[in-house]
């Protein structure tokens, strides 16, 4: 496949597991955005939300889109909030597949209270509601994606199948 697939959505919908099975099905290379920031800044992300804060790791977003919207045949798993910038889904749509993986704002709350620590813009007492407000914040983001995928209740063989077979149904 020429075009990237680029994987957007919500934190803890699947974005970084569904794409490195999805690279293999599909014989791509695979590239999770935050952790190529990861690499590329020698910090984690959330030690550059602490020490240089939300604008700086947004700029590295940008930067990051860019370089990968120039290569052909990558899975990218963007980060949950690289859609905050409309700039980000142009530069990643022009050469790429959009697709927005969803899940119920409850699966959501449950998969990234698992995972607390590593998700910087979750708060302590994250509430469901506050996931459902994030949620609302960005749906005309999510929208511009060409496929939408439900997550919820699925494994990420599930989705990863899902995808490959609406791939291969509007080939061409």
């Amino acid at each position: 496949m020429e075009k990237n697939i680029v994987l957007i959505g919500f934190m803890g919908t699947g974005k970084s597991s569904v794409g490195m099975r999805l690279a293999q099905k599909l014989k791509m290379q695979f590239v999770d955005m935050d952790k190529e920031i990861e690499r590329i800044t020698g910090l984690s992300v959330s030690n550059i939300f602490k020490l240089h804060g939300e604008i700086r790791f947004r700029s590295e977003e940008k930067l990051l889109s860019g370089k990968l919207a120039c290569r052909n045949g990558l899975v990218i798993a963007t980060g949950g909030g690289v859609v905050l910038e409309q700039q980000n889904i142009n530069i990643l749509s022009q050469n790429g597949i959009l697709i927005c993986l969803q899940a119920s704002s409850q699966e959501i709350f449950e998969r990234v209270n698992r995972r607390r620590g590593t998700r910087p813009l979750l708060k302590k007492d994250l509430r469901l509601e506050d996931i459902e407000d994030m949620l609302k914040a960005r749906e005309s983001f999510y929208a511009q994606a060409q496929y939408q995928v439900n997550t919820s209740h699925k494994n990420p063989e599930q989705v990863t199948n899902e995808i490959v077979g609406l791939l291969k149904k509007n080939e061409g």
